[in-house]
């Protein structure tokens, strides 16, 4: 049964990243024609990436965007996750579910309704109001992450401190972050994920000047199917990648913290 459940779990892993091994594939392709193997390889479609105008500017705005709604949800959901779990009053629950309501409402809802509130205040087309698009549907990411890990942190600390003259802000800062810290790095991990690779929400709040690497793709794929666009998918599969293995070791260390 082991060795079935082993085969079983490699067949399924295997369905799931063939397509993206095929698009890794063709980005390597010396010509224009999408041919599986490709004929040859080069990086002729990589350079482009990095020297086009169009796409060197969606890179950077998706940075610029993905950096700002980190260090913006990181602190939001933060501050959340340490109210919802060291506070007491009523309607914690109902609280907590509205906090975490964009992770399971469908993103074209989000994003329409974004686009109605901002169209309202004139945030609509600026790169504020994209910033504050995606760190709507980033907080709730932070959020979960910050209260896992505060699941093990010991209330009695921040009793101890404020016994000893420390008042609650710096209390907060020199008792509570250090040993939660595993869970904000892994929550900054995925709204900066979350971010990067976020498209529909860019399409309705995005103006001309801030397109993203997402967006630059969609409209390429419209205009003209360019073996540039595979690249920069296999750049983003690269990120996403990196971004899940440093939350996988972040989760550890905080769990061999734990067990000590």
């Amino acid at each position: 049964m082991r060795a079935a459940l082993l085969l079983f779990t490699a067949l399924v892993l295997g369905f799931l990243l063939a397509p993206m091994a095929a698009v890794v594939l063709l980005s390597f392709s010396p010509t224009e024609l999408m041919v599986l193997p490709p004929r040859g390889l080069s990086l002729r479609w990589y350079e482009a990436f990095l020297t086009e105008g169009r796409w060197v500017l969606a890179t950077r705005n998706s940075f610029v965007v993905a950096f700002a709604t980190t260090a913006l949800a990181t602190l939001l959901g933060t501050a959340a996750a340490i109210g919802l779990q060291l506070g007491r009053f009523r309607g914690k629950a109902v609280l907590l579910t509205l906090l975490t309501l964009p992770m399971v409402t469908p993103y074209i809802v989000t994003a329409a309704a974004m686009f109605f509130a901002y169209s309202l205040v004139g945030l609509s087309g600026s790169l504020a109001g994209l910033v504050l698009g995606h760190t709507v549907v980033a907080v709730p990411f932070v959020v979960v992450a910050v209260l896992a890990t505060l699941q093990g942190f010991d209330a009695t600390l921040l009793r101890a401190a404020a016994s000893l003259g420390a008042a609650p802000l710096p209390a907060l800062w020199r008792v509570v972050v250090p040993n939660i810290w595993p869970g904000i790095a892994a929550g900054a991990i995925f709204a900066f994920a979350t971010s990067l690779d976020e498209f529909v929400i860019t399409l309705f709040l995005a103006g001309p000047g801030q397109f993203t690497l997402p967006r630059q793709m969609y409209a390429s794929v419209r205009e003209f199917l360019s073996p540039t666009i595979l690249a920069a998918a296999t750049l983003l599969f690269l990120s996403s990648l990196v971004f899940l293995l440093g939350s996988e070791l972040l989760r550890l260390r905080a769990a061999r913290r734990a067990a000590r």
